[in-house]
């Protein structure tokens, strides 16, 4: 692994239709500026891609493995980089941004099946949007990442 590769947390994060095609995002609880994102996070050491995705699904939003379908894979993994203000403050300032995979999957389950009153809560509301929404209400630094996404995506939007 690069020293630069070194320099960014490995993750994942979770593109998640409806059955109208509309995407799931949640309000971030620790921001007060009305930041959305779709579910991600890190992944463990000896943990597969996939199955982070779906734990971070499950800790993030209360959806259950089996209420998830994998429709598909980003071709390759996104980064993105933390302004110069967070980066000490986020994961101990031991990175400077985050390389993530990312998957489209679909939501098989109801809007009851979501509860992101969670054991360690990251969102505080949480609704569906049109995935051309998306790159308006992502944190500015996530933008173009969510944009590729959207992009690459397309085809099962």
């Amino acid at each position: 692994m690069t020293a630069a590769a070194q320099s960014y947390r490995r993750g994942v994060g979770v593109m998640l239709l409806n059955a109208d095609k509309k995407v799931w995002v949640g309000r971030r609880i620790d921001n007060t500026d009305e930041a959305w994102q779709m579910p991600q996070g890190g992944i463990d050491r000896g943990e597969e891609p996939w199955a982070t995705a779906l734990r971070e699904l499950e800790e993030e939003t209360g959806i259950a493995p089996h209420l998830v379908e994998r429709v598909a894979d980003h071709p390759e993994r996104l980064r993105y980089e933390l302004p110069e203000e967070l980066r000490a403050s986020l994961w101990g300032g031991r990175w400077i941004g985050q390389e993530q995979d990312w998957f489209l999957a679909r939501f098989l389950g109801r809007d009851e099946d979501v509860d992101i009153a969670t054991a360690d809560p990251e969102f505080c509301d949480w609704k569906w949007i049109a995935p051309d929404e998306l790159p308006g209400i992502i944190v500015p630094f996530k933008r173009a990442m969510y944009r590729a996404l959207v992009d690459s995506f397309r085809d099962w939007l």
